[in-house]
């Protein structure tokens, strides 16, 4: 028996019932959000404080390290190791009480902090420090990373406001602090070592490298619970916490101040810290124009002049003050702009929150890593630090978006080290030394928030003195003599540049379908594009979001995106996951992806993990016999086609019981009937207009054998806009059903033939019309991937959705819906591919009350009709769609463009959803 399979059974036998030794799970526990990648042996997912006693007792006896992980979102390595990994995200992450009186909470280290604040915000109260990572990252990763985020200068770091700890040090002692009695050979190290710690240690507010040995000096009261936050999991293991809550100010305004260049916002942000800002953020153009060019102009509000701006944010209980802060804040700017709009407000946090995914490719366009991304200097020293820095860069050929916490004199930033390139390794460790040397000149610390983990704890000599270090190997062998929790973090470290990802994977450019125009060709890069910050394992409906459907029905890791981006990974790299594009890992990762291409659009980073898995199923079964729904509900235009010849008949034999399982639907899906006239031929059979302004209608297989009466209402609301709607004298498809299956060959021959039948309208000006919102997408972006910009390019630029065109028609208004109330559901990929703003836009114009619901139906294409993801479908729609049905009254337009979509809602409800279409048809004079 192996080290893994006893250590799993000695688990099971102490009553951890939830081990996982399988090469999936591994695989997606390898990484977190840091460069380094780790394999385990198992991993425990614990539901008490027993089950994490017996682990690290169990660890200590068969000599296994444990690594401690919550969300996973650590960007320095602190999160993995080699032995077992412990996921507290799945089971412990309750928020066990809230104390209004005393302004306490007592939580398990998996909550996850929005869920805190979710509890607390009845009260009043919130829990203060709000990193950018707060809808997913776990408060026990917060306290192990002593996380701080932007408005530290109002709330302070977590250490400031942890109350309480229980935990289980390395050697097996329960810990409960600050009741209980700390060490007494701990209290005697600290006596023997005073003039150290006073000198080297809590010299600023953001020296966050090494241990936080100025808590244990007698001044401060020998806090013991203030050393652990910021330990990393190195000394011990949380098991609950004490946190304390803060009330929210009535009154917040941000003042944006712009600079020319990101040094001189270094340089003023010293001035700001007069006024008492909760937040002092800087953020470079560059990461401003990232945004403008991925999600378009309207995106990102009006900002004052400058090429770097200071996010300050001023607060407090009386509005009158607190505007006149603000003004006095702005003075002192170069431009400034003061924003008391909440939502605008929201707009520009946004940027600023997304940094760190938007961040992950250069200003050179090369991916960007992390590794030297939360480095702190005294913030008086900040400007002069950044203009060293850039210089830095210059010296060893790299680029990168800053951003920070100026505030608190701390910079983000990741940088196109080339590591998938001979060479790369020694780069990053070049650059790494002298960066650790340029701000330990400054007096600086080499991590200001993250930690040190595997990214910087072998530079910790170029910061501290030998006497320091040796407190530190001192300070751990006290709480983990048998060095069992997280080694090679801090004491004994690792190297900086072992155990990278990038370098252990070789490009994947041969024999792909698809063109992965963005990352060179090389299908590696593109799944390296995940670089862990989990943003796939947060709720992102309540603000329109998609991803990712499949974690939120679930919550396992392996139906996140990143899950699935870290089994390619290891598939790539062909270590844990050795079969390639067959390997039963990437096959059970990817089972419950609906392609819903929610990651395209909400992904920081850009993943799309939809066109990974057409890839991974081209790959799988090209030349094989398939899966029986790919040639079912895979070629579902072709038996369309047929049946369209004689519906009726079509219609009763799949009312046979039975019939459609065989065909791969499962028994409780109502498959919907063909029409018994399809929209080519009612368009053929009446008469059109010869005059008005040309449009090519394409006309989809979905629209024009299921919802005919979409295709009558299309053409008349462009003939009531002065259009003159025509369609192709030939049948066209866009091949989806092919694309979403992975029969990428015969998607590429299909779209060709479909994208040279719209070429003339094209190369004409002639705009083309989607009505079904995933065809649309497909001519708008899929067909680049799969025929390239050459051939597909001028006929995506020519395709637009309803709403855009309508919206573009010099002199059209849609007509009045007067207050109408309409719950929205946009499609995936109309989210993803085209955005739905201007439909929003067009509703609003129209005087409609549009209620717009996140995330997806559940149904996605055949994805929910297929036979073992029925119950993962429904899941999906209970997430938005079925409640906000439930809710309606009768007099609630349903809208859902997508046929999928209202297929769901016809079958999972008694509501019928209707196209915008025809919703404006209906208001037609």
């Amino acid at each position: 028996m192996d080290r893994a399979a006893a250590l799993a059974n000695d688990l099971r036998r102490r009553g951890v019932t939830d081990v996982l030794t399988d090469s999936t799970s591994r695989s997606i526990h390898s990484s977190d959000a840091s460069l380094y990648r780790v394999l385990p042996l198992l991993v425990a997912r614990p539901r008490s404080a027993e089950d994490v006693a017996a682990a690290i007792e169990l660890c200590a006896r068969h000599e296994i390290p444990l690594t401690a992980r919550g969300a996973g979102t650590s960007v320095a390595g602190n999160a993995i190791g080699p032995g077992l990994v412990l996921d507290f995200s799945r089971h412990m992450g309750r928020v066990l009480d809230v104390d209004a009186e005393t302004r306490t909470a007592v939580v398990q280290p998996g909550v996850v902090q929005a869920a805190l604040q979710r509890a607390a915000a009845p009260y009043g109260l919130r829990f203060g420090p709000d990193p950018s990572t707060h809808t997913r990252c776990t408060i026990g990763g917060m306290i192990g990373n002593n996380a701080c985020g932007s408005r530290t200068l109002g709330y302070g770091r977590t250490s400031d406001n942890v109350a309480g700890l229980k935990a289980v040090a390395g050697d097996g002692t329960a810990l409960d602090l600050p009741a209980q009695t700390a060490p007494a050979a701990l209290r005697d190290l600290v006596m023997a070592n005073l003039a150290t710690i006073r000198t080297e240690f809590g010299r600023f507010g953001r020296q966050m490298s090494g241990y936080a040995l100025e808590h244990l000096l007698p001044e401060r009261g020998f806090d013991v619970a203030r050393l652990l936050v910021g330990s990393e999991g190195t000394l011990a293991v949380l098991t609950e916490a004490t946190v304390k809550l803060v009330t929210d100010p009535a009154h917040r305004v941000l003042v944006v101040l712009g600079y020319g260049d990101i040094a001189a916002a270094g340089d003023a942000a010293p001035a700001v810290l007069e006024h008492r800002p909760t937040a002092c953020e800087g953020i470079d153009a560059r990461i401003v124009d990232v945004v403008r060019r991925g999600r378009g102009p309207h995106v990102v509000p009006e900002l004052p002049r400058g090429a770097a701006w200071l996010f300050a944010e001023v607060a407090g209980d009386d509005e009158a003050e607190v505007l006149d802060r603000a003004a006095r804040v702005a003075a002192g700017g170069e431009a400034a702009l003061v924003v008391t709009d909440p939502a605008r407000a929201a707009a520009l946090w946004r940027i600023r929150e997304d940094g760190a995914g938007l961040s992950g490719r250069s200003p050179a366009g090369l991916p960007a890593h992390a590794g030297w991304e939360d480095a702190a200097v005294p913030p008086a020293m900040l400007g002069r630090y950044l203009r060293d820095f850039e210089s830095l860069m210059a010296e060893h050929g790299l680029t990168g978006l800053p951003y920070g916490h100026f505030g608190d004199g701390c910079l983000h930033i990741r940088l196109d080290v080339p590591l998938d390139r001979p060479g790369g390794r020694k780069v990053l460790r070049d650059f790494l030394v002298a960066a650790a040397t340029l701000v330990a000149g400054y007096g600086g610390s080499l991590s200001g928030e993250h930690g040190d983990g595997r990214a910087r704890s072998e530079l910790l000599p170029l910061m501290y003195s030998q006497a320091a270090l040796e407190l530190f190997a001192q300070v751990k062998a006290i709480f983990d003599p048998g060095d069992v929790l997280n080694p090679g973090v801090l004491v004994r470290p690792s190297p900086v540049d072992a155990g990278l990802r990038i370098p252990a994977a070789e490009p994947v450019r041969g024999g792909l379908a698809l063109a992965y125009r963005h990352d060179g060709g090389d299908f590696s890069q593109a799944v390296h594009r995940c670089t862990g910050v989990g943003k796939c394992r947060a709720d992102n409906t309540a603000t329109g979001g998609v991803m990712c459907p499949s974690y939120l029905a679930t919550k396992e890791e392996k139906d996140s995106t990143r899950g699935r981006a870290r089994v390619l990974q290891e598939m790539v790299n062909g270590s844990a996951v050795a079969g390639g594009w067959r390997s039963p890992e990437v096959h059970e990762a990817l089972d419950l992806c609906l392609s819903c291409k929610g990651c395209a659009s909400d992904c920081p980073t850009g993943i799309d993990m939809a066109a990974y898995k057409s890839e991974v199923l081209h790959q799988s079964y090209r030349g094989r016999l398939r899966p029986l729904t790919h040639y079912t509900l895979g070629r579902l235009p072709l038996w369309s086609r047929a049946a369209g010849r004689m519906p009726r008949a079509v219609n009763a034999l799949l009312r046979v019981p039975g019939l459609p399982a065989l065909a791969g639907v499962d028994r409780r899906r109502e498959l919907p009937a063909f029409a018994p006239r399809t929209f080519r031929a009612w368009f053929r059979q009446t008469r059109r207009p010869t005059e008005g302004r040309p449009v090519m209608v394409f006309v989809d297989t979905f629209t024009d054998h299921f919802a005919p009466e979409v295709g009558r209402a299309t053409v008349a609301v462009l003939e009531a806009a002065g259009y003159r709607p025509r369609i192709s004298e030939r049948r066209q498809c866009c091949a989806l059903t092919w694309i979403s299956t992975g029969q990428l060959d015969a998607a590429r021959r299909i779209l060709r033939r479909t994208v040279a039948g719209l070429a003339e309208a094209a190369a004409e000006g002639v705009p083309i019309v989607g009505m079904e919102p995933s065809c649309t997408a497909v001519l708008r972006s899929d067909a680049l991937e799969l025929l390239g910009e050459a051939v597909a390019g001028p006929v995506a630029r020519m395709t637009r959705t309803l709403a855009e065109l309508l919206s573009g028609t010099p002199g059209w208004r849609p007509p009045e819906l007067g207050g109408a109330p309409v719950v929205a559901q946009p499609h995936c990929h109309h989210h993803a591919v085209m955005g739905w703003d201007q439909d929003a836009g067009l509703l609003r114009e129209a005087g409609a009350d549009v209620r717009r619901l996140g995330g997806c139906c559940g149904l996605a294409g055949n994805f929910g009709v297929e036979k073992g993801h029925y119950e993962v479908s429904v899941a999906v729609a209970e997430q938005q769609l079925l409640p906000a049905l439930r809710q309606a009254g009768p007099e609630t337009a349903v809208l859902a463009d997508g046929f999928s979509c209202r297929t769901q809602i016809a079958g999972l409800s008694s509501r019928q959803g209707i196209h915008l279409a025809q919703l404006l048809a209906d208001r037609l004079p």
